[in-house]
C-alpha cells in the first residue's frame, strides 16, 4: 500500500459498528485535510460502505471486523489506529509494516510513541486528541454527514402518507443492558401516534421481533415496522428526513446527530459524557446518572429509572420547539 498510481496510502483501522464510525468522522476528516495527496483506506466492516461517501474523507474500504488482523498487502505509508488502545489493534497495524504508525501508547509496543489511553474522554474527542498529539488538527464538532441520496425507506415513498415527516422509534440496541423494555417503547409509540404523528419502528433484521412487539403493543399497523426492511443507506435517509428520533444509546442516535435530526436518546450503563450527542443541537439526553456494565444481559437499572412519561415529555418539548 505504500505508493500506488493514486498516491501513497493512509490506512485507518476502525473495525467497529455504525456509532463507532460516526464518532470517528471528525478524525477522518482531520486526516483528509492533513494528507490530501494520500488515498485513505478505512479498515472497517463492509456493511458501513453506504455511509463512506457521506463523510467526504474515505476513498476505499478494507473489510475488517474487530481489531484485526488486517489482510496482507503492500505496506501503507501511514497507519492510524482509531480502533482502540491495543494490544490487538496496535499489533494488527504494526504487522502491515507502515512507514509511520499513529496510535495510543501501549506497553507491549515500546517503539510506538503516542498519548496514554484515557477512559474519561468522550469518544469523539478521544480520536481528535490522538491526532492532535501527532500534530494533526481535527474538530470534534465536525460530525455532520452529507445528505444521503435516494428514497427514505424501502418500498415506501420518500414522503410518508399525509406529507408529514415521520417520528422514528428505534427500540433495539447491541446489548440488552442498553435496551429499554419493549413495552415502554410501545407506550411511547402509542402516545406519539395519539398526538397525530406517523410513527415508524426501525431496526436490523435481528431486531425485527422487538420492533414487531413494540408495534403490536402500540396498536400500530404492520407496515409501520421497517426493521429488517431497510439497508444502512435507506436507514440513514429515513433518519435524515425524520421529524424526531427516539432511541437508546446506539448507532441510530449518532445518525440523528450526523443529520441534525432532533432526538430523544435514552442512556443507561454508559454516561452521555462519554458517548452522547453534542450539547449544542436539537437533542435531549435522558440519563439517571448511574453507570453500569454496557455488555450486561439485562436492562441496566439506571436505564430502567427512565420512565415513559420522561420520554414523552421530552419528545413533546422538542416537537413543540419545531413547530
Amino acid at each position: 500500500m505504500a505508493v500506488s498510481a493514486r498516491g501513497p496510502v493512509l490506512l485507518v483501522l476502525r473495525g467497529l459498528g455504525l456509532g463507532d464510525l460516526l464518532t470517528a468522522v471528525p478524525a477522518l476528516r482531520g486526516l483528509r485535510r492533513a494528507h490530501p495527496g494520500h488515498r485513505i483506506v478505512l479498515a472497517a466492516p463492509r456493511a458501513l460502505t453506504p455511509l463512506l461517501p457521506l463523510t467526504g474523507a474515505v476513498d476505499a474500504l478494507l473489510d475488517v471486523a474487530g481489531p484485526g488482523p488486517v489482510p496482507a498487502g503492500p505496506s501503507p505509508d501511514i497507519a492510524v489506529n482509531l480502533h482502540g488502545g491495543g494490544p490487538q489493534s496496535v499489533a494488527a497495524l504494526h504487522a502491515t509494516r507502515p512507514g509511520r504508525l499513529l496510535s495510543h501508547a501501549h506497553p507491549g509496543f515500546p517503539g510506538v510513541r503516542g498519548p496514554s489511553w484515557r477512559r474519561d474522554t468522550h469518544e469523539v474527542r478521544r480520536w481528535c486528541d490522538l491526532l492532535a498529539w501527532y500534530g494533526v488538527p481535527a474538530d470534534p464538532a465536525d460530525l455532520a454527514l452529507a445528505p444521503p441520496p435516494g428514497p427514505a425507506v424501502h418500498d415506501r415513498t420518500a414522503v410518508p402518507s399525509g406529507g408529514a415527516r415521520p417520528v422514528v422509534v428505534h427500540p433495539g440496541a447491541a446489548f440488552p443492558a442498553r435496551r429499554w423494555p419493549a413495552d415502554r417503547f410501545a407506550r411511547v409509540a402509542a402516545g406519539l401516534r395519539e398526538a397525530g404523528h406517523e410513527v415508524l419502528i426501525t431496526g436490523s433484521a435481528a431486531e425485527r421481533p422487538i420492533a414487531e412487539e413494540v408495534a403490536a403493543r402500540a396498536g400500530l399497523p404492520g407496515e409501520c415496522v421497517l426493521a429488517g426492511r431497510t439497508g444502512l443507506g435507506e436507514l440513514a435517509a429515513l433518519v435524515a428526513g425524520a421529524r424526531l428520533v427516539v432511541c437508546g444509546d446506539t448507532g441510530v442516535a449518532h445518525l440523528a446527530t450526523a443529520f441534525a435530526t432532533p432526538s430523544v436518546v435514552l442512556f443507561g450503563p454508559v454516561a452521555p459524557a462519554l458517548w452522547g450527542p453534542p450539547r449544542r443541537g436539537p437533542h435531549v439526553v435522558l440519563w439517571a446518572g448511574r453507570s453500569g456494565d454496557p455488555h450486561g444481559d439485562r436492562p441496566d437499572p439506571g436505564l430502567l429509572d427512565i420512565g415513559v412519561r420522561d420520554v414523552l415529555d421530552a419528545a413533546a418539548d422538542l416537537l413543540e420547539v419545531l413547530r
